[in-house]
């Protein structure tokens, strides 16, 4: 595969093209063109918006890979909470059966490297040459403040994918992946995990900056602000095991949030317009994604092969953990046979138990529903188990009964502690942040096996693979070869 980044006045946007051995190229553009696309700040915010059409288009070689929603199916399909109730549809399969992690030339890793580092690439460009456009400072602060954040949240997607876990109060010195900071097609080794992490720590910090004191208010939820760029912060905080920082920047990321309603829960989480959303990509009919789409995978109603023959069903185990009185227990149906509530288009859908609906299309003709990256409720989740890391189990159940009673009103504040709160909390984030794409970064950053047993997942569908343990070579996802090989070698494999 090919990643070419090229810049327009118009557009900047990461290319994947025919497969070829310079796998990860950043092209360089002519002076002329670089010069017009950041001539005024009105072109500059044309090459940001970009990058947001970048995060759901349909430009790569595989059909389950429509922007970032390819890396949320591919994270919760790693992991044990989405289960495949049949094989009778291929998408996704491997990567369930974990058959990619020890394939350097697996589609999935090559599209989760070139990805990002498309999306880099363009921010890269963006930041390198924003200055000198002709517009209001304010205009330029905010506009590199997108891109900072960008790139903070890309290289912080790919060391988790690439590189081992982080651990605070360890040097970290295993490799990471290469930072490349500036326009550039000269390839670069990798870097270590420590020193990935310092610099994606660098980039948002001075995102969230630059967005306050610039007095930045965004258009659109697609678009960054600080709220959302406190968020990424809390997200890295919380991997890193900082708990301090992750729990205040999780509070102030969510101010002027509210958790959404019950009934709004049930909706069919496909509008951004929901007042508990950050961040998201808006789908509009022009621009659809076809069965690309997050939700030609994830919904229970769109017409779709992946969708009617192999819906995505929850994992039992987790089922049971979900009260009676709680509403997120009625988006799964155990039986398979509820039929009342969980309506389908036609009998060509497969009925199965534990079949979800989460996640809805208005048309089950049209796979169009906003993409959900970030929600108020992961933002409560996050500061409750980080103030529970401190010990704080007081002040930690408090702000989890805040979230879970908006959808349970049994629901009554904790009196666990320690271990126990915290294995409540974590719980509850899995229940809540079921199918948007967190499974396997919690497992790997929580230092947790994979354990898909004791419920529905089936033993002859996941090729046998039931458990891997924590720190097994493969949470750490191999470097696409055709980069290594691009890189003569300069950038080195992990572990197979």
């Amino acid at each position: 595969m090919k990643i070419r980044i090229f810049l327009s006045t118009l557009v900047l946007i990461g290319l994947m093209t025919s497969c070829e051995k310079d796998f990860l190229e950043t092209k360089p553009t002519d002076k002329t063109s670089t010069a017009d696309a950041f001539s005024t700040t009105k072109n500059a915010w044309a090459a940001v918006n970009g990058i947001h059409r970048y995060m759901f288009s349909q430009i790569f070689g595989q059909q389950s890979q429509g922007g970032q929603s390819g890396n949320m199916l591919y994270m919760d399909i790693f992991g044990d909470d989405v289960v495949f109730p049949n094989v009778s549809n291929g998408w996704l399969l491997n990567e369930y059966k974990w058959l990619v992690h020890s394939n350097p030339s697996a589609y999935s890793n090559l599209y989760n490297y070139g990805f990002y580092y498309a999306i880099i690439g363009n921010a890269n460009m963006i930041i390198a040459n924003v200055e000198g456009a002709a517009g209001e400072q304010k205009d330029k602060d905010a506009i590199k403040a997108q891109a900072l954040t960008y790139r903070a949240w890309a290289y912080f997607s790919l060391v988790q994918l690439f590189g081992k876990r982080y651990v605070a109060g360890q040097p970290n010195s295993d490799l990471g992946v290469p930072l490349v900071l500036e326009p550039t097609t000269e390839p670069a080794p990798r870097n270590t995990v420590a020193e990935v992490y310092a610099q994606i720590d660098k980039d948002i910090d001075e995102a969230i900056g630059l967005f306050t004191s610039s007095g930045y208010k965004r258009p659109s939820k697609s678009d960054f602000d600080a709220n959302v760029a406190k968020g990424i912060k809390a997200r890295i905080a919380l991997t890193k095991q900082d708990w301090a920082t992750a729990a205040q920047a999780a509070k102030e990321a969510r101010t002027g949030y509210t958790l959404m309603s019950r009934a709004d829960y049930v909706k069919g989480f496909n509008n951004y317009d929901n007042q508990e959303w950050l961040w998201g990509s808006r789908i509009i009919q022009a621009e659809t994604n076809y069965f690309y789409s997050f939700f030609a995978y994830m919904s229970v109603n769109f017409n779709s092969t992946a969708i009617r023959a192999t819906p995505k069903t929850i994992f039992s185990v987790l089922y049971n953990k979900i009260s009676d009185t709680d509403i997120r227990k009625t988006l799964f149906d155990p039986t398979g046979k509820n039929t009342a509530d969980f309506p389908l288009p036609t009998s060509a859908y497969s009925r199965v138990p534990y079949l979800h609906k989460k996640f809805q299309v208005a048309d089950p003709s049209s796979s169009i529903g906003d993409v959900p990256y970030m929600r108020a409720a992961e933002l409560y989740l996050i500061e409750a188990e980080a103030l529970a890391a401190q010990g704080k189990d007081s002040e930690a159940a408090t702000v989890l009964q805040e979230m879970v009673v908006t959808r349970d009103p049994s629901y009554v504040k904790s009196t666990k502690t320690g271990a126990d709160l915290m294995d409540e909390i974590r719980t509850q984030r899995r229940i809540e942040l079921w199918g948007e794409g967190f499974r396997f970064y919690d497992l790997k950053r929580t230092n947790s096996k994979l354990d898909r047993r004791g419920g529905n997942h089936n033993a002859s569908y996941t090729n046998g693979l039931m458990e891997v343990e924590a720190g097994d070579k493969r949470w750490q996802l191999p470097i696409p070869q055709n980069e290594i090989e691009r890189t003569n070698g300069l950038v080195v494999q992990n572990p197979l």
